[in-house]
């Protein structure tokens, strides 16, 4: 499997408040700020050299960001892995025994994603991704 970090994920509270450190105190550039209504999330786009900062905010209560927030509080949400063929790597994945959290779903902008449950990689969420194309 050949893959590449594409975001690392932070889950917060309130975007707003969090752009106040990553965009004006780091200087991290903001892209844009869009929702991402199957997630049920706010997400601000933070381009790197190497790849993404997402700041993820939950819509609703009953989210599983929601859910992850209340538990844990604000911090690492997930490390998205970008990889070429998404099902092929998730068959391997899953032939080895890591737990794979549904199917492949589309975002937004048509880029297909999905989950592998922590306990399946050392206490960390891990999102695998492939851009459209």
């Amino acid at each position: 499997m050949s893959a590449k970090i594409n975001h690392i994920a932070i889950v917060v509270e309130d975007i707003e408040r969090a752009l106040a450190v990553y965009r004006d105190v780091i200087g991290l550039p903001l892209e844009h700020i869009a929702e991402e209504p199957a997630e049920e999330v706010r997400i601000a786009f933070l381009p790197t050299s190497s790849g993404e900062i997402e700041l993820i905010q939950p819509t609703t209560a009953d989210s599983g960001v929601a859910k992850f927030l209340a538990k844990r509080g604000e911090g690492l949400h997930h490390i998205c892995m970008e990889v070429e063929d998404i099902d092929a790597t998730v068959a391997e994945m899953a032939s080895r025994g890591l737990e794979i959290l549904g199917q492949p779903r589309h975002n937004e902008r048509g880029e297909k994603y999905v989950f592998i449950h922590p306990k399946s990689a050392h206490g960390v969420l891990l999102e695998l991704y492939e851009r459209p194309g």
